[in-house]
């Protein structure tokens, strides 16, 4: 028991513990009470269990109003017709679901195609349960690439290390826990928001397995710029002899750039790019649960990490964290890159990326907040406010009065060495027209009319970081 728990009467403990249900639910014969913390003891009509998870589930915000996420909330009916006819096949299960397995290496290839793999139908990829798992499976190739190049002249594996900056998302942070590798952050300043391969030979050496370059940073949802990044540790190859591979961690801008943005070299058209990784769920539109991985050739993924799963009388390799999992999330994005095409593709994103735009032209122009990024790059923008505009409230206080009117806006400091400025950030999905954006743009001047007419410094007390990954 906590001690909140110890300050509270045993009536309102007990409340806790059990759901009432409504007389005009339970059917004669019913329980009137569910225990809320334990299987209970007796059954329930189908109905009455349905009306309880319902209501609880009801009480989530409105997903078209979470600016805070970049997962996907939305897809027409076709699709989740599709989605209700293939909820019970296991990816897993190959042998017992061959034409989803086939449909698996199918998407993967396109995606090969997509990021200019050299011979993308001999490229490798996988499927995952999210862009996080991606990573994963891209720094275990990293290391055990670079283990087997030790081995093989007979130098020590102890001490590998990986290199990114201080802005990564946290799996990274996981995976070097996870798998023994030490985390080498290049820190981000106001001079450089972002890795750019300045300073990049300080932190590398002879026991880094890779790089990290993230195409659409978290915080900010800027590009890191990986051409960039490569010609710098190019630069290092030449006067150290380093041959540092590269992963982009493309949770989503590997499903927009190559639309939006198909001139820029980001992707296996620069040498150094071993591997990417992204996210289906995300800017590939589709519902949660799923990411994928690509590996330019196999010399990148080692063949000791792959198991063979036979299958149609034949072999198929795996690489996953995972066992069994839904197969449905490859046959919904199967289903999207018909369903839109390239061309369909182009004019989603592009319609999400010019509605970010023209948010952060309109919050930028307002004299309370500094655009740290304009959205140029994936439709994620976030803002400071203006140095000196007020000591009567903060960027806590705006995501709060703007949660009020059903707007998830969160507010949170940047990375390490940063973690002195807080900003707020909006992303742009598929769903957020230009007419709701104006909404919000109405909605966000409201509040902040509101906080400005404050005459003393609002309470502090309490204020929490919103969710932003």
């Amino acid at each position: 028991m906590t001690i909140m728990d110890s300050n509270r009467s045993a009536a309102e403990q007990e409340s806790d513990e059990v759901v009432q249900l409504n007389p005009v639910f339970v059917r004669p014969g019913e329980m009137t009470e569910v225990s809320r913390n334990a299987i209970p003891e007796h059954e329930s009509l189908p109905e009455t269990a349905y009306q309880v998870v319902h209501d609880d589930a009801m009480l989530d915000g409105n997903a078209r109003l979470n600016l805070a996420t970049f997962v996907g909330t939305w897809m027409d009916e076709h699709a989740t017709k599709l989605y209700s006819e293939t909820f019970d096949k296991n990816m897993i299960d190959k042998d017992e679901y061959p034409a989803t397995a086939a449909i698996e290496t199918r998407c993967w290839t396109m995606l090969a195609k997509l990021w200019n793999a050299p011979d993308a139908d001999n490229a490798l990829g996988a499927s995952t349960v999210g862009s996080s798992e991606g990573c994963m499976l891209g720094g275990l190739a990293l290391k055990r690439r670079w283990q087997h190049a030790r081995r093989a002249v007979g130098k020590p594996t102890d001490r590998p290390n990986l290199v990114m900056s201080t802005a990564v998302q946290v799996c990274w942070e996981k995976f070097c826990n996870y798998w023994d590798v030490e985390p080498r952050y290049v820190p981000i300043s106001m001079e450089h928001q972002v890795l750019d391969g300045h300073g990049l030979d300080e932190y590398v050496d002879e026991n880094t397995i890779g790089v990290v370059a993230i195409l659409g940073v978290t915080y900010t949802g800027m590009y890191e710029p990986v051409e960039q990044i490569s010609a710098a540790l190019d630069d290092i190859q030449k006067t150290k002899g380093l041959d540092i591979p590269i992963h982009v961690d493309g949770a989503s801008g590997a499903f927009i750039a190559p639309f939006v943005q198909p001139d820029m070299a980001w992707d296996f058209r620069l040498p150094r790019v071993a591997s990417i990784s992204t996210s289906g769920h995300k800017y590939g539109l589709i519902y949660p649960g799923l990411g994928w991985v690509v590996w330019r050739d196999a010399d990148a993924l080692p063949d000791d990490l792959v198991f063979k799963v036979s299958y149609l009388g034949g072999d198929m390799p795996t690489f996953a964290l995972n066992f069994s999992r839904p197969g449905a999330q490859v046959l919904l994005q199967y289903y999207m890159f018909l369903r839109l095409g390239m061309d369909g593709y182009r004019r989603v994103q592009q319609t999400s990326h010019d509605v970010a735009q023209f948010l952060a032209g309109e919050i930028g122009r307002m004299p309370q907040f500094t655009l740290w990024n304009d959205g140029a790059d994936i439709p994620v923008f976030a803002w400071s406010m203006a140095e000196g505009y007020t000591d009567c409230w903060n960027l806590y206080h705006l995501s709060d009065r703007l949660r009020m009117k059903g707007w998830l806006v969160p507010a949170y400091p940047m990375p390490e060495d940063l973690d002195d400025v807080v900003v707020q950030r909006v992303v742009v999905r598929n769903g957020l027209s230009r007419d709701l954006a104006e909404k919000f743009l109405d909605d966000l001047k409201t509040e902040v009319a509101v906080l400005d007419a404050a005459d003393r410094p609002l309470p502090t007390e309490g204020q929490s970081t919103g969710f932003h990954h």
